[in-house]
């Protein structure tokens, strides 16, 4: 909570755009902050968090910003058990949850696929590949039936193994200035229509 406090209490606008993730969205306004200062975007990323913390901190970093539209990212440290293991129908609850949320206060969600990945350094015993595969199908699945824009990260980033590839990232989990750019450019042709 008290991560964003001050930021949150400092802005003297609302921001057009909310990005709520883990340390992938922690990161990315530092690896391009034209893109965020210039569209009006503010990033509420926190490394390592699961998509329950994201849950609990959704109405303070969120929903009391009051922006147009919320583009949610998460399911990595899931995968990768950082706060226990977890379904993925768990996660997709949470991720549903926070959709609700949004729009019980006329914010728009978008949903975002989670990154490739085939191994995580902190976590070597695990393959997550599968599990990602496994997780985006059914937050697109969900996307669709309940007619949320989903945001497919996964498809433009993805090698042949199942992973990040080296040009876009120095650890296979983490984007380096080269994949945020590719993110970008998917992300805009979904959310220009809603700015």
């Amino acid at each position: 909570f008290y991560r964003y406090e001050g930021k949150n209490d400092s802005l003297t606008h609302q921001p057009t755009v909310v990005f709520m993730g883990n340390s992938i969205t922690d990161c990315w306004p530092d690896a391009n902050p034209a893109f965020f200062a210039d569209n009006n975007f503010v990033g509420r990323g926190i490394s390592g968090q699961v998509s329950s913390q994201m849950l609990v901190r959704f109405q303070s970093d969120v929903i009391a910003l009051k922006p147009k539209v919320v583009v949610i990212l998460c399911g990595t440290n899931d995968i990768a058990q950082n706060n226990g293991i977890i379904t993925h129908e768990h996660i997709l609850q949470n991720i549903q949850s926070m959709c609700e949320l949004a729009r019980a206060h006329r914010i728009k969600p978008i949903v975002c696929s989670t990154l490739p990945a085939k191994a995580f350094k902190w976590r070597p015993d695990l393959q997550p590949a599968e599990d990602i595969v496994r997780l985006n199908i059914m937050i697109q699945q969900f996307a669709k039936e309940n007619k949320i824009p989903y945001v497919d990260y996964y498809s433009a980033l993805v090698d042949e193994e199942g992973g990040l590839p080296a040009i876009y990232s120095k650890d296979g989990v983490h984007p380096n200035p080269a994949g945020y750019a590719v993110m970008e450019k998917v992300l805009m042709a979904t959310l220009k229509r809603y700015l």
